[in-house]
């Protein structure tokens, strides 16, 4: 099964990657779940005027792979899809999209979940808060990196 990966700065119709997610799930499906980021509008006391991400192309799409073949040893999937927006986007802007399809509910959850716990920590982004107060690079959180790493090694 191959999985899609798009990195793009065009925005992405949830109910389009849904149905395209379904289409490629085959009969099997029983469950799809998904996640949508946008940006902030404030963090803490500033505002968020944008966002500003970049990335290495074939670099990224690669981290991402990796990530969803990890996934796919853990729980049995039909069919992902990644949509990761760049370029500078706007307060409330979809960022990403996380689509997974499975035969069971638990596998669809957890593997949505497992899925986005990774992008943050380890797919390959540069992303710059734009506030009005100056700008702040973003880095991966202390809580990022505890949710990633909550996940057993191992495949369950």
């Amino acid at each position: 099964m191959v999985d899609e990966i798009r990195i793009q700065p065009e925005d992405f119709s949830y109910a389009d990657e849904y149905a395209r997610c379904l289409q490629a799930a085959g009969p099997e499906c029983g469950a799809v779940a998904s996640f949508v980021g946008l940006v902030r509008s404030s963090v803490g006391d500033s505002d968020v005027v944008g966002l500003q991400l970049e990335h290495y192309p074939g670099m990224t799409e690669q981290s991402i792979a990796k990530i969803l073949a990890a996934a796919r040893k853990r729980w049995d999937l039909q069919h992902v899809i990644v949509v990761h927006r760049v370029g500078e986007l706007k307060p409330n802007a979809q960022i990403v999209l996380v689509v997974v399809a499975s035969s069971h509910r638990p596998d669809a959850f957890a593997a949505c979940e497992y899925v986005m716990d990774y992008l943050k920590t380890e797919a390959v982004f540069w992303k710059k808060e734009l506030r009005n107060d100056g700008d702040a690079w973003i880095k991966s959180t202390g809580d990022d990196f505890a949710r990633r790493d909550s996940w057993v090694d191992e495949p369950s």
